[in-house]
C-alpha cells in the first residue's frame, strides 16, 4: 500500500508541475504576442517619422510656388507638431490620420503648378513620400495584425484565463483609415 501511496502522489505532483509548466508557456506567450504589438508600433513610428522630416522639404518646394496656400502650409506644420507631441498611440495615430488628409491636400495644390510638377527636386520629394507612405500602409497592416493576434490569445480560452488573471487586456489600437478615405476622390479636367 506504501507504493501506491508513492506513485499517485507521484503522478499528482507530475501533473501539477504538468499544468504549471502550461500556465508559464501560455503567459510567456502571451508577453511574446505583448511585446510583439510593441516592435509593430515602433515600426509605425518610424516610418511616420520619415514622412515626417519629409514634410518641411516638400512645404518649402511646394511654398515657392504658392503662396496664396498658407492657411495650407500652417496647419500642415501645426498637425506635423501635433504627432511630434502626442504621447500615446491614440494621439499619435489621430495625428497622423489627419497629417495625411492634409499631405493628399498639398500634393493636390501642386498638381496646379506644371512648372513645379516640373522640378527634378519636387518630383524627388514626391517619390520619397509615394515610397513613405507605401512602408506606412504595410507598417501599419503589420501593427494591425499584432494587435490581432495579440486579441486572439486574450480572448481565446485558456488564454483568457492566464490573461485575466495577469492582467493582460485586449487592445483597441487598431490604426483605421481616416473618415475621408471612404469618399471618392474629385477630378475636375475643366481647369487648365
Amino acid at each position: 500500500m506504501k507504493n501506491v501511496g508513492c506513485v499517485v502522489v507521484l503522478v499528482m505532483l507530475g501533473l501539477v508541475l504538468l499544468f504549471g509548466g502550461w500556465l508559464v508557456s501560455l503567459n510567456n506567450r502571451l508577453v511574446a504576442l505583448q511585446e510583439g504589438t510593441s516592435v509593430a508600433w515602433a515600426q509605425v513610428e518610424t516610418v511616420l517619422q520619415r514622412r515626417y522630416d519629409l514634410i518641411p522639404n516638400l512645404v518649402n518646394t511646394v511654398k515657392g510656388y504658392a503662396e496664396h496656400e498658407k492657411g495650407l502650409f500652417e496647419e500642415v506644420a501645426r498637425l506635423r507638431s501635433q504627432w511630434a507631441e502626442a504621447r500615446s498611440v491614440g494621439e499619435k495615430v489621430e495625428a497622423a490620420s489627419q497629417l495625411e488628409g492634409r499631405i493628399g491636400r498639398l500634393l493636390l495644390v501642386a498638381e496646379q503648378y506644371p512648372q513645379l510638377k516640373a522640378s527634378e527636386n519636387f518630383r524627388d520629394l514626391q517619390h520619397e513620400l509615394a515610397g513613405t507612405e507605401n512602408r506606412i500602409a504595410v507598417e501599419r497592416q503589420r501593427y494591425n495584425e499584432a494587435i490581432r493576434a495579440y486579441n486572439v490569445a486574450v480572448r481565446q480560452f485558456p488564454g483568457s484565463l492566464v490573461a485575466g488573471f495577469r492582467g493582460f487586456a485586449p487592445s483597441d489600437a487598431y490604426f483605421e483609415s481616416a473618415a475621408t478615405a471612404k469618399d471618392a476622390p474629385q477630378v475636375d479636367f475643366s481647369k487648365p
